[in-house]
């Protein structure tokens, strides 16, 4: 029924049968409602739902890359690049993981509110100056059984850092991009890959923004399977530890911003605590921001912005993008 680059979900067949409701986005314009009958356009069925001062027209059209990972699987991701890159210039880079890690960035504006944010915050700093990388790393969706049930993932081995380091690889030898200014962030299980990449590849990222991630498994799966014992699993537990960002601590040098919610049901604060007192007991650069009564997707807009403005002040410190005028 649709044509183009857009995105469409949830679609509602209307009463008399003749046309389909749907919700309509791309890569620049967000979700809204639309009616289609037939062959003809779909009809906004809610005018005035974006308003009018929204930058659409500033916003970039994020173009599909491929880059192989650090153990040559394939990778797919959505590349952002700025407005205005000179020939031979050289812009600040971040790299971007999902949550989940079920789940998939799209070439848009998501259906899902949490990746809706992230994709604004992508679209963001590429206003700022940085390219983007927004990366569909193994274990999420959409690739195949064998990509989504990757062998060795999560506690069992990691092995999405392969994914990490091909990322920061992918942008280190790109000619528009500072090989010393990359970046990375992401939430939850994004977390977890930003803080794998920091502790084990400080050489490769500069700084990093660690939303709600995951630190120590051995910690985390307890949220999961209750009757999880690590002193009574010492195998499990070995390779679950040896899986985590926090026992590679000892390599960790970049500057890192960790955001949480102290009422994280999902992921728990301690994990925050844990680490943070850990890279300072070490001399590592280590902010937090901590919301008082926060969960782990937060409940209000005001938290989002806050830690949104935080991550972006933070780059701005740690990577150096230029300031546009316009800012306040």
């Amino acid at each position: 029924m649709t044509k183009g680059t857009g995105l469409e979900w949830t679609p509602v067949v209307t009463g008399d049968g003749r046309g389909v409701a749907f919700i309509q986005a791309g890569t620049r314009t967000p979700p809204h409602p639309v009616l289609q009958v037939g062959s003809a356009s779909p009809r906004d069925l809610a005018p005035g739902a974006i308003p009018a001062e929204f930058p659409e027209g500033a916003l970039v059209d994020p173009q599909p890359v491929l880059f192989p990972a650090a153990d040559g699987m394939t990778i797919h991701a959505q590349l952002f690049l700025p407005r205005g890159v000179k020939g031979g210039e050289r812009r600040p880079a971040v790299a971007f993981f999902h949550g989940g890690s079920r789940r998939q960035m799209l070439l848009g504006w998501h259906y899902f509110y949490y990746y809706r944010n992230a994709y604004a915050l992508n679209q963001y700093l590429a206003s700022r100056g940085y390219v983007v990388l927004s990366v569909n790393y193994r274990s999420g969706i959409a690739y195949g059984m064998e990509f989504r049930e990757a062998l060795h993932y999560g506690a069992q081995g990691a092995s999405e850092f392969n994914d990490v380091l091909g990322a920061g690889r992918y942008l280190r030898t790109r000619p528009d991009v500072d090989p010393k200014r990359i970046g990375l962030w992401g939430g939850s299980y994004g977390g977890f890959l930003t803080a794998m990449g920091l502790a084990r590849a400080s050489d490769l990222f500069a700084a990093g923004v660690d939303l709600h991630g995951v630190h120590d498994w051995n910690i985390e799966i307890q949220n999961w399977v209750p009757s999880y014992d690590p002193a009574k699993q010492a195998d499990a537990a070995k390779l679950a530890y040896e899986s985590s960002p926090i026992a590679y601590v000892k390599d960790w040098r970049s500057p890192v911003l960790l955001i949480h919610g102290d009422d994280d049901r999902n992921v728990q604060f301690s994990q925050t605590v844990q680490l943070a007192a850990a890279l300072r007991t070490r001399g590592v650069h280590a902010e937090e921001l901590i919301f008082p009564d926060e969960i782990h997707d937060f409940l209000t807009h005001a938290h989002w912005a806050a830690a949104y403005q935080a991550a972006v002040d933070f780059f701005a410190l740690t990577l150096g993008a230029e300031r546009r005028e316009s800012d306040p």
